[in-house]
């Protein structure tokens, strides 16, 4: 083919006019404006030559209306005037302001106090954003809500008011893990979340899935229904009952459970969890002991992260604290859970506290907030007595389903007197050895598998370190507990001391006569039950006898 048979390459003027045109759909001008010299011109064919009148015409209508539509995505007073969907550039729109928050701001301040934002929509030329708490609202509008109104008119001219509002970000009936996000935060892609919207999918929110870890620090097993309750812990009972049916209720907000080792704190406030997360679906629950909470609160300040700890503190229904005692000391924590102790009071939510003595007797915590653990309801859980130790050594053997004769539970009732979790740990180790062994369950056996526990117990309570103690408890000699003198201001000591041996020792009755100037086990026997008939028949005197095997056992 020749030269001369070649088309001309159409005109610059002429391929625009051809070419089609994106159609802006927010409020921006076009990158460059349309040109109507080349709507002008006469379309060429592809022979060269120029096209006839009528596809000139047509040509010419078709460049015409492309600048039309044009001038009125420009013009287009807000997003719905556009072929993309109205919520879609809202999104859009949102995700830049975002964008525009953090650049300003800077990646910490943005992370701490503005990721939480979420935008609600728009009605008529009112912006709504929400957030997950009334302390984090009220902080950004009065820190960043005039910025924020006039980043949307730039973005928006038709938006006139932005309304910060209280939502729910928040996943429902889960404890809340105070595990940090090592995430960066990041402008949500708004196409992507309004794509999974149309599609019925939900959006996760990442505090959501981090709240519902913390559900495997409560133990399943500590439940009410699993709590034995006596004489000693009835009314610590009835006082987490009813914090867990009536959280807030006036006096008892903070609850502050106090009492030995293993007398059934722990028990009582994983209780309450359990009962307040199966009443109320949305309820929130923060459990942790004072050590982890020392630990977060450290970790939170090295990882710049301390408003964030806050808000997940302050956003439950209910804070529990257990072992409070290990915050003497740290001046800094104290603080740090004043702050958030008033906080949740002033909100109306429910504070559960547990320690091993009581708030006037905790000296190592400032005075501003034991004062304030003690104005609402104590309840202190009393050593157990020899009835309640029975009763929850049957419970465990009932739900172990293993039969243990009666001297045996009774001999661990008398053995082992301070600790639950020492007389629950002694019956598993029976347990498991008659089941590994096909053993059955005997005192000989009993002995056998528990020596070192007998023995442990042996060199913490002496015969004569009870004699001791008794004899300055009713202001007698020592040598009186030997003598052979029988009024009645030495006789009822020396069986009181004669009862304690019984119980706080693994001694014999011939032994324990042998230390009262050898007596013989028929008179310990009598004494022991003298004693006992008294314990029930007059309370004054069961307080003294409960007193004394207290200071003994610690």
């Amino acid at each position: 083919m020749t030269s001369r048979d070649t088309p001309p390459p159409p005109s610059t003027a002429a391929t625009n006019a051809a070419a089609p045109r994106p159609i802006p759909y927010r409020n921006a001008a076009p990158d460059t404006a349309p040109s109507h010299t080349a709507a002008s011109q006469p379309p060429v064919s592809h022979t060269g030559t120029p096209a006839p009148p009528r596809a000139r015409a047509a040509s010419a209508h078709a460049a015409a209306s492309r600048i039309a539509d044009a001038r009125i995505a420009t013009s287009a007073p807000h997003p719905g005037a556009s072929d993309i969907p109205a919520d879609v550039v809202l999104q859009e729109q949102w995700g830049r302001i975002r964008a525009r928050l953090q650049a300003e701001v800077g990646d910490i301040e943005y992370r701490t106090w503005l990721r939480q934002m979420t935008l609600a929509g728009l009605e008529q030329d009112e912006i709504h954003v929400t957030l997950p708490t009334l302390f984090l609202r009220d902080w950004v509008r009065s820190h960043h809500g005039d910025r924020l109104s006039t980043l949307w008119q730039q973005e928006n001219p038709s938006v006139r008011r932005v309304e910060l509002r209280v939502g729910g970000a928040m996943a429902p009936g889960r404890a809340i893990s105070l595990e940090a996000d090592p995430s960066p935060a990041s402008a949500p892609d708004p196409r992507a979340g309004a794509r999974a919207e149309g599609r019925g999918e939900s959006r996760t929110d990442p505090r959501a899935e981090t709240r519902a870890d913390l559900a495997g620090s409560l133990d399943p097993r500590l439940t009410f229904d699993a709590f034995v309750v006596g004489k000693p812990n009835e009314f610590a009972y009835a006082c987490a009952r009813r914090v867990a049916e009536h959280p807030a209720s006036r006096g008892f907000n903070p609850l502050f459970l106090y009492g030995g080792v293993g007398l059934g704190k722990t028990h009582l406030m994983h209780a309450i969890a359990w009962e307040l997360l199966g009443a109320d679906a949305t309820a929130s629950v923060a459990y942790m002991s004072a050590e982890k909470f020392m630990y977060r609160f450290i970790a939170a300040i090295r990882s710049q992260q301390t408003m964030e700890f806050k808000e997940q503190l302050r956003s439950v229904d209910m804070l529990m604290i257990d072992d409070l005692q290990f915050l003497i000391g740290k001046d800094n924590t104290q603080e740090e859970f004043f702050h958030t102790f008033n906080a949740l009071v002033d909100a109306g939510k429910q504070i559960v506290v547990s320690a091993d003595k009581s708030p006037s007797d905790l000296s190592g915590l400032e005075d501003r907030l034991r004062t304030r653990l003690g104005c609402g309801m104590v309840a202190d859980l009393h050593a157990t007595t020899f009835e309640l130790r029975i009763s929850i050594l049957q419970t465990k053997t009932r739900a172990a389903n293993v039969a243990v004769p009666d001297k045996v539970l009774e001999f661990l009732a008398h053995m082992i007197t301070a600790n639950v979790r020492e007389l629950e740990a002694a019956l598993n180790r029976l347990i498991a050895h008659a089941n590994l062994f096909g053993r059955p369950i005997t005192l000989e056996t009993t002995h056998e598998v528990l020596h070192d526990v007998l023995k442990s117990r042996d060199r913490r309570v002496s015969i004569d370190e009870i004699q001791r103690r008794v004899a300055k408890h009713y202001n007698i000699r020592v040598a009186e507990m030997s003598s052979a003198r029988r009024a009645r201001e030495v006789a009822r000591p020396r069986q009181i001391a004669m009862f304690l041996a019984k119980r706080l020792t693994s001694r014999s009755l011939p032994e324990i006569g042998r230390h009262f100037g050898d007596r013989d086990h028929t008179t310990v026997m009598h004494a022991i039950n003298r004693i006992g008939d008294l314990i029930s028949q007059d309370a004054r005197f069961a307080e003294d006898v409960e007193l004394l095997m207290r200071s003994l056992e610690a």
